[in-house]
């Protein structure tokens, strides 16, 4: 059930997919569980890493479907670059998160969920097949986050940290807004309420929590009101002389041919975020395949002086990475503050 981390496991996913794709809008809310999930695409692994693009599968479906016809899947591919693109005008959502993150205890409560050993058969389940198999059905997201939120009452913050941690297609942006709004805090006053008839039709029966769950519960609170800001754009490069192209986990694709021929291709994984050893091991398979189709390095230990290293090995006169959107690459570029130029 692990898929596999290279470029050709993601295109033979999409290509198996593809001529489903019309089908998607109505056998998407269907969780059948592990191994069962024929509904969907698969896909998001793949995207979270852009070992496949979102244009390469927007493409690809509609090489073979009209736009009418697969409009719900190009929906949900469309959905991912909003949340992405939201979050980068209002940083700020993201900054409170990981601060008011730091600031939670971890109770008995916390521990019974994380471990599923909450007596609520379906949440348990599903905290049982994420930790398992690193996936989990959008549906059941949705479902154990509102679970989490208004019926276990524990913080959201909690629960989109330990997502974070467990999904093989973990994305700082999807993942905090979709808790949030699931809360009731993206969408104000609008929020999602997980209900046992709901899970009983589209689990086929499989759970039915009747009784069970808080199915009344109102939004949170309004916790503040970020403001927009303006998108800072960096100017467009002007390649030149060797060019070195520096790669992370959340983006493998190669960079627009408008930049030139690439002298050197090199990866790091930064120490960001405490992962499963699966979501980890799946990661760096996936920058390890990457690296070795393009004949690239590895750069390991500290990042400014590795960099420098590779540099002066390559002979390189421009150095260029794709721009990170808001989230844990982005922080750490930040902060050790390369002299790169952003595409």
């Amino acid at each position: 059930m692990i898929p596999t981390p290279t470029r050709a496991a993601a295109l033979d996913r999409l290509e198996a997919f593809v001529p489903h794709a019309a089908r998607y809008a109505g056998r998407r809310n269907f969780d059948l569980g592990a191994g069962k999930h024929d509904g969907v695409s698969g896909l998001s692994p793949y995207i979270r890493t852009r070992l496949v693009t979102e244009e390469e599968c927007t493409r690809a479906v509609l090489a073979k479907h009209s736009p009418c016809a697969a409009e719900k899947f190009l929906q949900e591919i469309a959905w991912r670059t909003y949340w992405k693109g939201w979050l980068e005008m209002r940083p700020e959502v993201w900054r409170c998160y990981l601060e008011t993150l730091a600031e939670q205890n971890k109770t008995p409560s916390y521990e019974a969920a994380v471990s599923g050993n909450t007596g609520i058969a379906c949440f348990d389940h599903w905290v049982h097949e994420l930790t398992a198999t690193g996936y989990l059905h959008n549906h059941a997201r949705m479902w154990l986050a509102s679970i989490w939120i208004f019926t276990l009452k524990l913080p959201w913050q909690l629960g989109a940290d330990f997502f974070l941690h467990h999904l093989l297609d973990a994305d700082p942006a999807t993942n905090t807004l979709s808790w949030r709004w699931v809360a009731g805090l993206h969408t104000p006053g609008k929020h999602y309420l997980a209900r046992a008839e709901n899970i009983s039709k589209f689990t086929n029966g499989r759970f039915d929590p009747k009784g069970r769950l808080n199915e009344s519960a109102p939004p949170l609170p309004m916790d503040f009101v970020p403001e927009r800001q303006p998108l800072h754009l960096p100017p467009d490069p002007t390649p030149r002389g060797r060019i070195g192209h520096l790669m992370f986990p959340d983006d493998l694709a190669p960079p627009p041919e408008s930049m030139g021929k690439i002298t050197a291709t090199a990866a790091f994984v930064p120490p960001v975020l405490e992962t499963t050893s699966l979501v980890s091991a799946f990661l760096n398979g996936a920058v390890n395949n990457t690296l070795h189709h393009l004949n690239g390095s590895r750069l390991d230990g500290s990042l400014p002086s590795a960099i420098s290293d590779w540099i002066s090995a390559e002979k390189l006169d421009f150095l260029v990475v794709s721009q990170p959107t808001v989230g844990f690459t982005k922080d750490f570029l930040d902060a050790v503050q390369l002299p790169i130029h952003l595409l």
